[in-house]
This record gives C-alpha cells, structure tokens and sequence, in this order.
C-alpha cells in the first residue's frame, strides 16, 4: 500500500466493507493486478482477503502506465516494469478463478476504453503509456478460460485426439475460436488437434459438448 500511495489500508477496507453491507448495500470491490512490487502470490492472497469480506461483485483491472503520474516516473527510470499482456491475462484468470469457486460475481475485467484510456499505438490522444491495454480485454480472458476447459476434457481422453468437434451455443463460438483464432491455433500448434464447431441454439451458453472425430490410432 505504501509503495502505491493509495492513502488507505486494507484495514480501512474492511472498515468500508462492513459499512457498507451493515447498511445493506451491495458490496463491491475493485482489484488490480500488476501493482509496483506485487507478485502473482501476492495477488492470489489479496483475492483471499478480499473474499472473506464477501462481497457480491469484483471487478479486476491491470495496472496501466498513464501519463502525469507517478508510475510513469518509475517507469521511465527502470523501476517500474508493467506487465506483459500475455502475463495479465493469466493472472487476471487465476483471480477470476478463485472468486468464482467463492461464488462472486466477477463483473468485469480490464478498464472501459474511453478517449484517453485507449491504445497509444491507435489513438496520439491515449494517456496510456506502457501496459497491458486491450480494447478487449476481458475478452482475452474469457477467451483463455475457454480454451483450458477444452483442453481439460481432451486431456480426459484415454487416446491421442487428432479431431475433436466442439457443439456450442452460437453466442460462445467467439470464445471457442479465440481472439485471431489463437485457440484454435494453438490446440492445432502445440497438441495437434483440429477443431470442428458446431453450433447448437440448445445448448445453454457456457457450456459446450465435445466429440471426438478421430484419433492418432485409426
């Protein structure tokens, strides 16, 4: 917190949060990944305080370098290194996982795109300097989740899958895919599977059925 400058402690959060539920409003809680010295321990350990104060909703943002601040300060003298995009993703997915198995709703993931939270590389009026920025963000993360659930079921298989047709609710092909194909890509480029997608209106969203079309033995 001191390194952060926030001017609170967690102690003050818990103060707030038993506050706010004690006047029976819905809590919430905001939490970033990627703060100056955090580690991903770090981070799955403030998950856990912040569970034990249950609150309904979480939203999870990575930090960002913006300008005028003193984090680009740090960060243009070397002390201060943002994290990778591929990095947020798979911290950000851990966070999520453990608030879901502790039944709270994760609401959103990444910061909104406005005109000055946008990409540098896309728009010269971005306050965005360094950081993991994705207009879609959240969506990277769902994408991610999806392709371990796949790859957790085909791992299941007792036999090497050379094509696997996935049946899925129209409104989850995009996350069966991936952003530019990369899950797809990936099934193909590191366990050399194919993927068929079947698209069924039935199936709830979320959820998905898989078949195997062939294996490596016949």
């Amino acid at each position: 917190m001191k390194q952060c400058k926030r001017g609170h402690t967690f102690e003050d959060v818990k103060k707030a949060s038993k506050l706010i539920k004690k006047r029976k409003f819905n809590l919430g809680h905001q939490m970033m990944i990627g703060l100056p010295e955090s580690t991903r321990i770090d981070e799955i350990n403030t998950a856990k305080d912040l569970a034990k104060l249950k609150p309904k909703i979480v939203r999870i943002y990575p930090v960002l370098v913006v300008k005028n601040t003193e984090l680009e300060k740090e960060y243009e003298k070397g002390e201060y290194v943002p994290l990778t995009l591929n990095q947020a993703v798979e911290r950000c997915k851990e966070v999520f996982y453990y608030f879901t198995s502790k039944k709270i709703n994760v609401i959103r993931m990444g910061l909104q795109s406005s005109d000055v939270i946008s990409d540098p590389m896309k728009n010269s009026k971005s306050d965005v300097v360094a950081g993991p920025y994705h207009e879609a963000f959240g969506q990277l993360v769902e994408d991610s989740i999806w392709y371990d659930s796949i790859l957790e079921k085909i791992k299941k298989y007792n036999v090497k899958v050379r094509e696997i047709e996935i049946e899925i609710n129209p409104v989850n092909v995009s996350n069966v895919v991936g952003h530019k194909k990369e899950n797809i890509d990936k099934l193909k480029e590191l366990y050399d599977v194919d993927v068929k997608i079947k698209e069924n209106k039935y199936i709830r969203p979320g959820k998905f059925e898989m078949k195997i079309l062939q294996t490596y033995d016949n």
